[in-house]
């Protein structure tokens, strides 16, 4: 072969490994930035802190699932919490100063983990 031939196969090669560079760029930038939407779903915690029944647990689940953007509620009346999903459409601070307010659970508390928890929780966030 010539040394034009391998200066042409080298341009080639240096195109085609630019552009895989320049795609794996786009792609981890694309996955790692943040989407919001109305299709994400959160999760939130209220610890009640005072002991519940299987009805305490029906009536929280039902007035939980009627505030707007919360879409699933799972309530525990072995460990008095209540474990809710919802949509960033939802305003998770309003919904639970509105459940004290509007519930005889005046001592209920939104869970938030510590930063040293969140830590030890997932690999991921190190």
């Amino acid at each position: 072969m010539t040394k034009r031939a391998w200066k042409k196969i080298g341009l080639v090669a240096g195109a085609v490994v630019l552009l895989a560079v320049i795609t794996l760029g786009v792609h981890i930038y694309w996955v790692t930035r943040s989407h919001v939407n109305a299709r994400n779903h959160y999760m939130a915690r209220i610890d009640l802190h005072q002991p519940i029944d299987q009805a305490d647990s029906a009536r929280i689940k039902a007035w939980l699932l009627q505030q707007k953007g919360v879409d699933r509620v799972m309530v525990s009346p072995r460990w008095s919490t209540a474990v809710f999903t919802f949509t960033p459409l939802a305003n998770v601070n309003g919904i639970i100063q509105d459940f004290k307010a509007s519930l005889p659970y005046h001592n209920a508390v939104r869970y938030l983990p510590t930063t040293a928890q969140v830590k030890r929780g997932c690999p991921v966030m190190h």
